[in-house]
């Protein structure tokens, strides 16, 4: 079996879980827009065109087609939707695309998206505002205080996140933040909704967790596997530490199962102090940057989905993680 993961990134342990999950018994190969370390660690690799570019699908196809890929996986949030809009066209080619359906997709990157679908499930959310001055009247109202966070709609990577104290910060930052989307490449999603491309959320007090919601190829779920987190860098958990999911399988089962994912879903949550109320913050449709430690815990996804592929049964010894492992993610200089 050989597999693709495309946008790697800087993901290195991403190709290294695969390729000892596959022990030799197929290839993996890795591409990105731009030349990265992860590239290099692959068996093989190809930079692509940008996501955005027409020729995009067509160029991985003839990779994947000239390769004998047999399974693609993403591992970009904004490469998700494009790949899932061209499932087919993979699929007739015999290649096994990992992606969930386009509806799930638009529901886990787009937050307001998000905010809609998790109250509509009566789960607890940040109180979001869409529209600027209907965050400033909430706020006149006391129905919402400072301070907030703004952030883009269809943001990823912490770019453009802000903290308001007062009215004037508010209108300053939502100026800043639009400036900064449309200089990044978050303005290609953001596009689609350019009068409304930023939202605003109450700042939620709390410990924060991050939960892997595990889902079978067909969607249906499987596990979950609950992490403390400790410290973040540039918007990815950077120490964690394992432990018990029981507080969050029922709402892991509601989301899961109201969802129907493919594979792994990456949520961020709060737990409010007192462990009173448990907070969805984000969901990401992919492996996400708290994975490794599941990994690191015994966890060992990557194996599981092969299995899937293979059409063997769910092995519970790859699903369960120990609880007590904590794990950071280290900085290793390498020559590139």
């Amino acid at each position: 079996m050989n597999i693709l993961l495309t946008s790697v990134g800087r993901r290195t342990y991403m190709i290294n879980y695969f390729k000892e999950a596959l022990k030799g018994t197929g290839l993996v190969h890795a591409s990105n827009s731009i030349l990265s370390y992860s590239l290099l660690q692959a068996d093989k690799y190809f930079i692509t065109p940008s996501i955005y570019e027409a020729n995009y699908i067509d160029a991985l196809l003839t990779y994947c087609i000239g390769n004998d890929i047999d399974v693609v996986i993403s591992l970009f949030d904004i490469d998700l939707p494009i790949l899932a809009l061209n499932k087919s066209r993979f699929e007739g080619n015999g290649i096994k695309l990992i992606v969930s359906k386009i509806e799930v997709l638009n529901i886990c990157n787009d937050k307001w998206n998000t905010f809609l679908f998790l109250k509509n499930l009566g789960l607890k959310q940040p109180l979001t505002f869409l529209h600027l001055d209907d965050a400033i009247n909430a706020l006149k109202n006391k129905d919402l205080k400072y301070p907030v966070i703004i952030k883009p709609r269809w943001g990823m990577g912490s770019i453009g996140i802000y903290y308001a104290e007062n009215k004037n910060e508010l209108r300053v930052f939502y100026k800043k933040i639009y400036k900064e989307i449309f200089n990044s490449y978050l303005k290609y999603e953001s596009k689609k909704t350019m009068t409304s491309c930023i939202i605003i959320q109450e700042v939620i007090d709390g410990q924060e967790y991050g939960l892997d919601i595990f889902n079978d190829l067909q969607g249906n779920y499987i596990t979950t596997v609950a992490k403390k987190k400790i410290a973040m860098r540039a918007g990815e958990t950077d120490i964690a530490e394992i432990v018990d999911s029981k507080p969050f399988v029922s709402i892991s089962k509601e989301i899961s199962c109201n969802l129907k994912h493919i594979a792994n879903l990456d949520i961020d949550c709060f737990l409010t102090e007192g462990n009173e109320e448990l907070i969805i913050l984000e969901m990401n449709c992919r492996f996400g940057g708290q994975y490794p430690f599941s990994h690191l815990a015994g966890v060992n996804f990557p194996l599981q989905i092969i299995k899937w592929i293979q059409e063997e049964e769910t092995d519970q010894s790859l699903i369960n993680a120990k609880i007590g492992i904590r794990g950071c993610k280290d900085l290793v200089p390498v020559l590139f």
